[in-house]
């Protein structure tokens, strides 16, 4: 994890992500991207100068009305001494029986974020901490453009006057493989999810996009990641 975690400080460190005394709840999904992140933010608060601490933080959207089982990541987080809380939720019930969305995935993350906003105040977070990567920048970014019609992505440090909250995303400048090979080298319970619409999602049709392009583009990814950090959009 030296690698990942040198990488995620970097980018604390340039977009000012974390003060003195902040208590950041992650976001655990039980996906390789949350796990890497809470993984890593724990490693870190142990010699980082300003002092923090992490919660990781479940929403089970209960699908199939089931609670999902996070055993592992729960003992992952006994075994390395990280305060763990799981919510069970009415989502999937709400989203996908009582809306029947066409777009389930939009109702379905404002919803979530809703949740764990309240999640983090409830535990005494000033911060949230998100499990976006490199790629996923990218991903908003052309999905922005060719669905709504915007350039855009989300921003490194986003402050929710609203909620009195601020979220951050440590691991922005990490490729998804570096994400996925931490995750694999350091054994993280990855809980598989039994979302109905997984891996059918308009971003995965953006994946696959972005892997086109790649043949005749090679490093876009990049690209389009400076050229975010030269014209500042959404303060990258």
């Amino acid at each position: 994890m030296k690698h990942i975690c040198s990488l995620m400080r970097n980018a604390i460190d340039t977009y000012n992500m974390i003060d003195e005394n902040d208590k950041i709840a992650v976001g655990v999904s039980g996906g390789k991207d949350s796990l890497v992140l809470l993984y890593g933010l724990h490693l870190l608060s142990k010699y980082h100068p300003k002092k923090f601490s992490v919660v990781a933080v479940t929403l089970d959207p209960c699908f199939e009305n089931k609670d999902s089982d996070f055993s592992a990541i729960e003992k992952f987080c006994l075994d390395n001494s990280i305060e763990y809380h799981i919510k069970r939720t009415e989502l999937y019930n709400v989203v996908f029986l009582d809306r029947e969305e066409k777009n389930p995935c939009s109702l379905c993350a404002k919803m979530r974020r809703g949740i764990l906003h309240d999640m983090a105040k409830l535990y005494g977070c000033n911060k949230i901490a998100l499990g976006h990567h490199k790629d996923d920048a990218v991903e908003t970014f052309l999905m922005n453009l060719l669905q709504g019609g915007t350039i855009g992505c989300f921003s490194p440090v986003t402050y929710l006057s609203n909620k009195d909250i601020t979220m951050i995303r440590p691991m922005i400048t990490l490729s998804e493989n570096e994400v996925e090979n931490a995750c694999k080298r350091n054994n993280l319970p990855v809980t598989k999810s039994n979302c109905p619409v997984d891996k059918t999602t308009v971003r995965e049709e953006t994946k696959t996009l972005v892997k086109n392009l790649e043949r005749n583009y090679p490093q876009i990814k990049d690209k389009i990641i400076h050229a975010m950090k030269k014209d500042n959009i959404s303060n990258w």
